[in-house]
């Protein structure tokens, strides 16, 4: 696939800025009322952890209209209210430009990675617009790893609300750490930090133009690091207070593209999962502490309803989609709540034997993928509703183990998964038609490359 070259204005500050050690991204639409405030955090966290290294903070914007370009130019930080470890050998750059391709979260990484393989940095941190906690020490969690110990890749480690997170709770934590072995806890966090050489690997693949620049592009990111033997840890930075939305309210878009990512790369990276079993920790930075959390309101009524109607609506692709037996018991709840029963529980076991379903149908493709794809949205809003009613007194902990259970599960149903899956007729072509790199080393032992 040819390269698609830095817009104009990008390319000139590349010229003229020539070199830097590190690159902020940070993607935005519309996030005027916020990004100054995580500009400043930005700025605030290279001048007290990274005063020796030239930087360069990059907002990629997808054609902001509330004023989102101005409020990260006008941004400032006010030194005499910092107190700073060191004094700023170096300033940082602050550049903002529009992105080009697909809309969406990956086509403003993708400029931002551009940047930073242009700029020839070592690393690259980048962070959502919408943030209203982050603070300077993200940035020195972020980067650290990467500068100081070699690792690749830094997923983030939250508090967050037990209902915020939806999405990554119910099924890419629990699916991809059953896939790959490695405990990533917030696979989809939105914060991360990356090596030079994973940037490259990144700008080597030619699926940019697919539903991985819209809402895939955090897994894409995720899996790619881990599956291909990249070195991967983890790093604590509190609460994640964002502009979180009601479960019920309309992620299906969101959900769609996400686990569409999922399934796309579990063909392309069959050989290895295939070969994991059970899961590993992930080194683990920074000091962990706890925080208070904004609450998050559900609709518990919306979410069961959106369920029956989409059992009634979707029966035939469902009964295509998901196992004989797995199906007769998705059916005899939809049955059971459309009589007016709201006492329900889809435990793990089945939840897992759904998801796991749902991958192979993807793969098979007797099923067009989108509709395929939307027709998992009632299905987890049931999960999502069922998992509100059993942890509704509960605390975080209990919330924690709970989700620690829901993990055990997937990774019990795996034999289940690949018995499956080796039954589809159809061979991956995944890897051909994507360029994939050959199988790298065991993720789990590169984990434990932990410096003493």
């Amino acid at each position: 696939m040819a390269q698609i070259p830095l817009p104009e204005e990008a390319r000139r500050a590349a010229e003229f800025i020539r070199r830097a050690d590190i690159v902020i991204g940070i993607p935005s639409y519309n996030n005027s009322r916020t990004i100054g405030h995580v500009v400043q955090a930005c700025y605030a966290g290279l001048a007290k952890y990274f005063p020796q290294f030239t930087a360069v903070v990059v907002n990629s914007d997808g054609g902001s209209k509330d004023g989102t370009k101005e409020a990260v130019l006008g941004a400032r930080v006010e030194d005499r209210h910092l107190l700073l470890l060191s004094t700023p050998l170096l300033a940082a750059h602050r550049l903002s430009f529009p992105y080009h391709g697909v809309p969406g979260k990956g086509s403003a990484f993708r400029l931002v990675f551009q940047m930073a393989r242009e700029l020839e940095a070592k690393a690259c941190a980048v962070v959502d617009s919408d943030l209203r906690s982050i603070t300077p020490e993200w940035i020195d969690l972020l980067l650290r790893p990467i500068l100081s110990a070699g690792y690749d890749f830094v997923a983030p480690y939250y508090h967050r609300h037990k209902y915020d997170g939806t999405i990554t709770n119910s099924i890419v934590y629990p699916l991809t750490r059953s896939l790959y072995g490695l405990r990533v806890r917030q696979p989809i966090g939105g914060e991360f930090g990356v090596s030079g050489r994973l940037i490259d690997r990144y700008l080597r693949r030619d699926d940019w133009e697919t539903d991985t620049a819209r809402f895939g592009i955090d897994i894409w990111m995720t899996t790619i690091a881990i599956a291909e033997g990249f070195r991967v840890c983890q790093s604590f930075l509190g609460a994640k207070l964002h502009d979180a939305k009601d479960p019920a309210s309309d992620l299906s878009a969101m959900l769609q593209q996400v686990v569409g990512s999922v399934f796309m790369l579990m063909d392309e990276y069959q050989d290895g999962w295939r070969k994991v079993t059970g899961s590993q920790p992930v080194e683990l930075f920074g000091f962990r502490f706890d925080v208070g959390l904004e609450p998050v309101p559900v609709n518990l009524d919306r979410m069961i309803q959106a369920f029956v109607h989409g059992c009634r609506d979707l029966s035939e692709i469902l009964a295509q989609a998901l196992a004989p037996e797995t199906y007769r018991e998705v059916a005899s709840l939809a049955q059971r709540l459309a009589s007016g029963s709201r006492s329900f529980n889809i435990e793990d076991r089945l939840w897992a034997r759904i998801v796991e379903d749902f991958a192979c149908a993807y793969k098979e493709r007797a099923i067009a993928p989108n509709h395929l794809l939307r027709s998992v949205t009632p299905l987890y809003l049931a999960r999502v509703a069922s998992f509100v009613q059993e942890t509704e007194t509960m605390g975080s902990a209990e919330v924690e183990a709970r989700i620690e259970e829901l993990c055990l599960a997937f990774e019990e149903a795996k034999p289940y998964l690949i018995a499956h899956w080796d039954r589809l007729a159809i061979p991956s072509r995944a890897g051909r038609k994507r360029g994939a790199m050959a199988p790298g080393p065991d993720p789990r032992a590169a984990s434990r490359e932990v410096p003493s």
